[in-house]
């Protein structure tokens, strides 16, 4: 590899790595309430966080950019194990800052069908501390961070890693510990 290709290669990894700056809200902190548009299916419907915790914990899942290879198979991993996210009474939730047509299609292709994405506005980014940095700046992407939620709206699990693989391992295991009886 050339000297000029190698700038290549790390200036784009650069821009997948997340700064220093980057935090996130606190295990046992209130999920802040929001109210927004996504996909199930290819099909456009409303998603509310309040409601949505009525039915049990919810796994709140931000994600980069739809089609991206990481977005992709993290999508993927989830709809593998979404089966086990729903006997556990979880219901999962992907987050971007795509549009409404690009997570029609992610919903039906990546997602298949199994669960919803939902546009994160920039108050939801924001309340949520997932703003996507580098060198400072925004890039108008959220970081890859998962949250779960406890049916009192309170976070019991936070896993922020650009590394989509432990995603899913570990939400499925904190939506699993809700269930558990603490001695």
């Amino acid at each position: 590899m050339n000297r000029r290709t190698l700038s290549l290669a790390l200036a784009a990894l650069a821009l997948l790595v997340p700064t220093a700056s980057q935090a996130e809200l606190a295990q046992g902190a209130h999920a802040p309430d929001f109210a927004a548009r996504g996909a199930l299916g290819g099909k456009v419907f409303s998603f509310n966080l309040a409601q949505a915790l009525k039915q049990g914990p919810v796994v709140l899942y931000f994600f980069p950019k739809a089609f991206t290879p990481g977005c992709t198979l993290e999508a993927h991993a989830f709809a593998e194990a979404i089966d086990q996210f729903k006997a556990a009474g979880a219901t999962v939730v992907g987050m971007s800052t795509d549009d409404l047509p690009a997570l029609q299609r992610f919903s039906s292709l990546e997602c298949r069908d199994k669960f919803p994405v939902v546009g994160a506005s920039a108050q939801v980014v924001a309340a949520y501390d997932v703003d996507l940095k580098q060198s400072g700046k925004s890039t108008g992407l959220t970081s890859r961070t998962s949250y779960v939620i406890g049916r009192d709206g309170r976070i019991v699990m936070v896993h922020a890693d650009m590394d989509y693989r432990d995603h899913v391992r570990l939400t499925l295991q904190a939506v699993r510990a809700l269930h558990t009886p603490h001695h």
